[in-house]
This record gives structure tokens, C-alpha cells and sequence, in this order.
């Protein structure tokens, strides 16, 4: 409801709770860092993604949204090995960069 309304403040605060609550749970967690995100509360966002990274290295959209909240930040470096790891799960393989 809140993010059909774009209101991402209001579903930090609602999401924040819920992580709280259960906080093994991913789905709540990757919610709130993309409330985070697009509340532009960029080190919040930064930091519940680092815990989900940490905890499933592999998922996609958990490294996809780390990256672009690095870039938004201004801190493309970093956001580069996330990127290409939620490319390279997504199955867009960069050949021109690949090394053999």
C-alpha cells in the first residue's frame, strides 16, 4: 500500500517494525532497504542490504540494489563487484570483460 502511494518514509517505519520482529526473515528485510533506498535514506538501505548479502550471497536483487545504492551515493567502485554479481546471477555475462 505504501509503495503504490510512494510513500517510502511511511513504509520504513512500518517495514522497520516488522524487521524487528523477524529478523531471520529476507522478504521484510528487502523491503525495508528499498523503502530505504527510495526515501533516499541511503546508508540505512545500505546497511540492511549488507546483512542480507551476508546472509545469501547469491541473491540477486541483494546485490543489484546494494550496487545502486552505492552509485547514488557516488561510490561507483564499490558498487561495481555488486553489480556484476547480480548481473553475472542474472545470467548477463559480460564477455568483453570475462578473463580466460
Amino acid at each position: 500500500m505504501f509503495f503504490d502511494a510512494k510513500d517510502y518514509t511511511a513504509a520504513a517505519r512500518v517495514l522497520d517494525g516488522l524487521v524487528a520482529e523477524v529478523p531471520g526473515q529476507t522478504g521484510p528485510r528487502l523491503l525495508l532497504a528499498r523503502a530505504y533506498y527510495h526515501s533516499a535514506q541511503l546508508r540505512r538501505a545500505e546497511a540492511e542490504l549488507r546483512v542480507l548479502v551476508e546472509r545469501d550471497p547469491v541473491e540477486h536483487y541483494a546485490r543489484l540494489l546494494p550496487g545502486r545504492t552505492l552509485e547514488r551515493q557516488g561510490r561507483a567502485e564499490e558498487a561495481e563487484s555488486h553489480l556484476r554479481i547480480a548481473a553475472a546471477l542474472a545470467g548477463e555475462f559480460d564477455t568483453a570483460s570475462a578473463r580466460v
